[in-house]
């Protein structure tokens, strides 16, 4: 049998595991909830450790706390925001929908981390003075979501919008048939079209940035349920200043703490933000991997990095692996909004109750949006090239290269062209070649008229 040591709580003593940091309450939720064996996200626990320094911090400088006390949980809780003690935090992510369990947890790991280091601390008294896991909890989210945006998914997407540029630029000479309703329409170039992928790419960024923004109002402070009973009136500032400070984010207090603890729609917001993302990435990836879908049997008109064999029987075959990949991390994006518009709706009375779902459930789409760009970027857009000679070649077959001459001969006689394109099988240049003199048009103005980079524009 494992080592075990005696811990104690409000409910009585229960034995836990000899080298644990933690204590008696987060032992009954590791017994309580053996749901997933899904942890909370790190990045979550990091965002406790700064905020129970903070917290520290805050009521020594209040004097709600003694100095000495105060020091060693500062201390502690920055060895916790280090991610030095990840281990520590077992308890399942489908726990008490207030992530009280995680609160606590983080309490007794840093009151144990304060008495190895010879300073006697009280779990609840000290470091969750001025606190409750109904504040600390949602703001940890808006931290823990924050850094990640601004860290993990911005650099990622700023990488894929580099690349896409970089395509862009590389593809601007590249003349092409451009598609709607999946049926061809009038000329285009290569490059153009990946234009609008790293436009797109930008719009990701920016929507990173809105989804910050709508993060930095936190309601810490508010305690239970947003009265802020038991703290100190100036406490919600103090310990939110060095919040801002230590993290670089403009966070500030709530304005109205009732809304941001009832209420979990600032994090539905952010998520929205995400969701949409997903939406640009998958269009993005769907439109890359039909565009050299063949290569020899459809639109061809690029070609993708070969980076793995692509079927166990059929040689040769090379298949769109990476965008396969970024279009199933948008669908489980995707599923997230569902997930995190219930769990938003799900909040009664004073206290939303679906929190650590939450939480988990945006910090993931995060890491995955961001872990798949990154591939996508590097494994599959660096490696893109143009296949011009096929590009040139559907261009020549389009119908609708008949629309330019819509000016010239009038649409009635341009779409009777069309008809006749279709069941000749002769192209809409050959036929008009033939009918010059019916046409009324010279040879110039149908070269002019056809030129594949007139219609393209700029």
């Amino acid at each position: 049998m494992p080592e075990t040591r005696l811990e104690h709580d409000s409910m009585g003593e229960l034995a836990v595991p000899a080298d644990a940091l933690y204590g008696a309450s987060t032992q009954r939720a590791v017994e309580n909830f053996p749901i997933s064996g899904e942890t909370m996200d790190p990045a979550i626990i990091h965002a406790y450790g700064l905020i129970k320094e903070a917290a520290a911090i805050a009521n020594s400088a209040l004097a709600t706390l003694p100095q000495e006390l105060a020091e060693a949980i500062s201390t502690a809780s920055r060895e916790v925001a280090e991610g030095r003690h990840d281990a520590h935090f077992p308890v399942d992510v489908f726990q008490t929908g207030s992530g009280t369990s995680t609160n606590m947890n983080a309490n007794e790991v840093i009151a144990t981390l304060c008495r190895r280091a010879g300073t006697d601390v009280h779990p609840n008294d000290h470091i969750n003075l001025g606190q409750s896991s109904n504040d600390t909890f949602p703001t940890a989210l808006h931290i823990a979501a924050c850094q990640l945006l601004h860290d993990l998914l911005i650099p990622a997407l700023e990488a894929l919008r580099l690349s896409l540029a970089k395509k862009a630029d590389e593809f601007h000479p590249v003349l092409k048939i451009g598609r709607t309703h999946l049926m061809d329409a009038v000329p285009m170039r290569l490059g153009q079209e990946f234009s609008g992928y790293a436009k797109q790419a930008e719009r990701g960024i920016d929507r990173c940035h809105k989804a910050i923004k709508a993060l930095l109002e936190i309601p810490l402070g508010g305690t239970a349920i947003g009265t802020g009973l038991n703290r100190h009136e100036n406490f919600p500032e103090t310990a939110i200043a060095n919040l801002a400070e230590r993290t670089g984010f403009e966070f500030h207090a709530a304005e109205n703490p009732f809304e941001a603890q009832a209420a979990r729609d600032a994090l539905v917001e952010a998520h929205g933000q995400l969701n949409a993302i997903a939406t640009s990435l998958f269009k993005i990836a769907n439109d890359i991997r039909l565009l050299a879908s063949g290569p020899r049997c459809s639109i061809g008109e690029i070609s993708l990095p070969a980076i793995q064999p692509g079927s166990s029987i059929m040689p040769g075959k090379i298949n769109p692996v990476l965008c396969e990949s970024l279009t199933m991390v948008a669908a489980r994006v995707f599923g997230n909004q569902t997930t995190v518009t219930f769990c938003g709706a799900g909040g009664q009375f004073e206290l939303n109750t679906f929190m650590p779902l939450l939480g988990q459930t945006v910090l993931s789409s995060i890491r995955l949006l961001a872990s798949a760009s990154t591939a996508f970027a590097e494994k599959c857009v660096d490696g893109i090239n143009a296949n011009e000679a096929r590009c040139e070649e559907l261009i020549e077959q389009s119908l609708s290269m008949v629309t330019s001459l819509v000016p010239l001969i009038g649409y009635d006689t341009a779409a009777d062209i069309a008809k006749e394109s279709i069941s000749s099988g002769k192209t809409v240049r050959l036929l008009c070649e033939e009918k010059l003199t019916d046409l009324g048009i010279t040879a110039d103005q149908l070269e002019q008229a056809l030129d594949p980079a007139t219609m393209a524009g700029e």
